[in-house]
């Protein structure tokens, strides 16, 4: 019997969400770092946030959240992101997280310092508008 055409486009998706997030994490070519930043905020952290919210009815108050039930979340179905380790940035660096945002007042501000370590510098990457 020979897979289905359906197979085969769900297989070619699947192959290149993972080359999308695999290549700029192993690649190391320009802007590498800063592409897996981008997905690891709008993407695998954010996400994470949201599920949390999702359960709980509120934003968690800090990163450490996600991998440790707080005393206060009732519906809690963690780790929500896989691991009980917290993130890091490409270089190195944990991800800032504050809850509720100076940026965005209404939910959460989310960010690395980028290459220099440094948060508040140009290189900066996060999840409102400079």
């Amino acid at each position: 019997m020979r897979p289905s055409l359906t197979f085969w486009v769900l297989l070619a998706i699947i192959g290149f969400i993972l080359y999308a997030l695999v290549v700029p994490r192993i690649g190391g070519g320009p802007g590498a770092r800063e592409a897996a930043t981008h997905s690891d905020i709008r993407g695998g952290i954010k996400s994470a946030i949201d599920q949390f919210k999702r359960d709980n009815g509120n934003y968690p108050k800090s990163l450490q959240d996600l991998v440790q039930r707080p005393a206060d979340a009732k519906n809690w179905h963690g780790s929500y992101l896989g691991s009980t380790n917290l993130p890091i940035d490409p270089w190195g660096n944990p991800y800032i997280y504050a809850y509720p945002g100076k940026h965005n007042t209404k939910s959460y501000d989310l960010s690395s310092a980028g290459e220099d370590g440094k948060p508040g510098t140009d290189d900066d990457i996060c999840n409102w508008t400079k």
